[in-house]
């Protein structure tokens, strides 16, 4: 296997050269209390209470779980049941901002000493992968196998979104201290840090920076989606393949988000914790797309009237990617950990679905190499055996199979679905 399969996409990449802007403060924030992939935190406030910036407002026992901190000062005024948008029930808390930006006491550099308090660190600041489902990033930094390569995921491959992007052009430094500082902690020789060839600039920046550094490689991916996807990526970079039911460590590699890492080394100098986020707002029904900083929490709403979106009009907004985000189903759902960008639009892919036609363009696109239409002919029968023999627990929804198929098949919702009924068995 020398190259993996995939698409051609037109990026759409709007909003390239749009510097970051602040949102202007919202009259209120939601926190649901899970919004990282792993176990749901507890509310550690009350209503009535008093709240700062970067004050921890939830937390869990759990490993495989992360801290929520207030991204706003102000009062707590409800603490509800929340269904998020992948349907997962939790406890969501409101606060009512009082626009004064007040810091908790908290929020101190953290003293770092040694691997076991670094990745203490990176879990209380609360962050998760910036880029994917929300894997806790200090669950990923203490693997059981020994590391000798650390990927910089910088491919930003879906289509509109330009968050990463602006994340190295205007913050190179911090992803190079970044770097440098979990190789150090963690023990890493090799650092690679894998972008897209469409993104120049960044590009630049990086070779210039690193021209004396022999133990960080930039690496150009070629522009076919989804070289963000982790598989993908580190087969590419390092002709590794994760075999089914392996992760990336147990092949000597971690592969971590550029703006994950960008985060993580400010969180040492500052202590403020993981409360905001840079979103690319993009999509017809947008007459003024951006690159906005809004505080973790932020009803959706607010970041389409900032950018003048146009809401009478709006079909569907989509948090994410085209390829890989999801449908929001209401516009007042907050900003969480994972969002890189909202994208509306007015209108609706409504193309009626018809017959496989067995033309195997869904084999043909697969960079797994996959055949989606025989999982979708052993999912309708709910043969497990079949599904398993597939090998569909590889599948890591990049969409391509539903966005080649002629007959507009769901095929990677039925993916999606077949993975969990074998789950379910």
């Amino acid at each position: 296997m020398n190259k993996l399969k995939g698409i051609k996409l037109k990026h759409r990449k709007n909003t390239d050269n749009y510097a970051t802007i602040h949102l202007p403060m919202p009259q209120k924030v939601i926190l649901p209390m899970v919004m990282h992939m792993g176990a749901s935190c507890t509310p550690l406030v009350r209503v009535g209470d008093t709240v700062k910036v970067g004050q921890k407002i939830g937390d869990s026992d759990a490993i495989f779980s992360v801290p929520v901190h207030s991204s706003v000062s102000g009062m707590v005024t409800a603490i509800s049941d929340y269904r998020t948008a992948a349907g997962v029930i939790c406890k969501a808390i409101e606060i009512k901002t009082d626009g004064k930006q007040s810091i908790s006491h908290e929020v101190i550099p953290p003293v770092i000493t040694d691997k076991e308090s670094f990745i203490n660190t990176v879990r209380e600041s609360g962050v998760c992968g910036m880029g994917g489902a929300g894997f806790p990033t200090h669950i990923k930094f203490n693997p059981k196998n020994e590391i000798d390569t650390l990927i910089i995921n910088a491919a930003e491959c879906e289509p509109y979104i330009t968050s990463d992007n602006r994340e190295m052009l205007e913050n190179t430094d911090d992803i190079l201290n970044g770097i440098t500082l979990i190789k150090n902690m963690l023990g890493i020789k090799k650092a690679i840090i894998a972008v897209e060839n469409n993104k120049s600039d960044a590009i630049k920046l990086f070779e210039n920076a690193l021209k004396d550094d022999d133990t960080t490689e930039v690496f150009e991916l070629q522009s076919v989606y989804p070289q963000g996807a982790e598989k993908v990526i580190i087969y590419n970079t390092t002709k590794r393949i994760v075999e089914e039911g392996k992760i990336p460590a147990d092949f000597g590699v971690i592969v971590i988000n550029v703006s994950t890492v960008a985060f993580i080394y400010r969180y040492t100098q500052t202590g403020m914790p993981f409360i905001t986020r840079r979103i690319t707002v993009d999509g017809n029904a947008v007459s003024e797309p951006k690159n906005i900083f809004a505080p973790i929490g932020t009803p959706f709403v607010d970041i389409l009237n900032f950018c003048k979106t146009d809401i009478e009009k709006l079909k569907v907004l989509i948090s994410g990617g085209p390829m890989m985000g999801m449908c929001v189903p209401d516009i007042n759902m907050p900003v969480v950990k994972t969002t890189n960008a909202l994208l509306a639009f007015s209108r609706y892919d409504n193309r009626k679905t018809s017959a496989c036609i067995r033309c195997g363009r869904c084999v043909a696109v697969c960079p797994l190499g996959l055949m989606p239409a025989e999982i979708d002919k052993a999912y309708k029968i709910k043969d497990i055996d079949d599904l398993k023999s597939l090998k569909i627990n590889l599948c890591m929804n990049c969409g391509s199979c539903t966005y080649i198929c002629p007959a507009n098949r769901k095929l990677a919702e039925t993916n999606q679905l077949a993975k969990a009924l074998i789950l379910k068995k």
